[in-house]
Parts: structure tokens; sequence; C-alpha cells
């Protein structure tokens, strides 16, 4: 079973930074492709950021490029998610999800195993 397991969310004011960590219950992640999704109350879920596992390729949804990084720990099995200049928008719960495919529709990735979520709020 593939299972990512998240950890790091909680609350900062806006402006501020967040780290969120995303082990991986198989070993080799570099035959998975990893990232994150996240959801806001009453929205659907949006497309936050990828990895590729064979060369490190990112993707990353318009509204966090400049502000996000996603990076990889391949001995840790451990990806993490970089959250700086932190707005209230960027309040969600954020998935960490996996894939053994580096699948895309339009410009977002496509999951297939998901972690089960960890709570980011960013107060104004």
């Amino acid at each position: 079973q593939v299972q990512p397991v998240e950890s790091g969310g909680g609350l900062v004011q806006a402006g501020g930074s967040l780290r969120l960590s995303c082990a991986l219950s198989r070993p080799f992640l570099t035959t998975y492709s990893m990232g994150w999704f996240r959801q806001a109350p009453g929205k659907e879920r949006e497309f936050v950021t990828a990895i590729r596992g064979s060369d490190g390729t990112t993707l990353y949804g318009d509204s966090v490029k400049g502000r996000f990084t996603i990076s990889r720990d391949n001995a840790k099995n451990t990806v993490f998610l970089q959250m700086n200049s932190l707005k209230p928008e960027d309040t969600a719960v954020y998935y960490c999800a996996a894939s053994r495919y580096w699948s895309l529709s339009g410009s977002k990735w496509i999951a297939d195993y998901w972690g089960q979520g960890t709570q980011v709020t960013v107060s104004s």
C-alpha cells in the first residue's frame, strides 16, 4: 500500500512561512512522482505543485508560483513544501499525493495516492 503521510501544518500570520513534509510509505522515492493539492472550505481541490521522481522536474500552480517550493530528500523518502509570503487565501487543507507516473491534465499533475491532509491557516 502506497501511503503519503503529511506533517507540518499549523497557524501562521500573513507574510510568514511554513514548511510541510510528506513521507512515503514505500522506499525508492525516485520511482514515484509526488505533489501537493489543497482544498479550502466550499472550494474545489486545487493543484499546488508536483515533482517528478525520475529527474526532479517541478510543476507549480499559478497561484503559488514564486512563493512555494517543492523539494525532496530521497535518502529520507520525504518531500517538502516550503511556503513563503503566505496569504490568507492560502488557508486550506493541504494533501500530499503520489503517483507512479508523471501524467498531466493540461498544466496539472494527476495523482493516484493521497494522504489524510494537514490544515494550514493563514491569519490576516
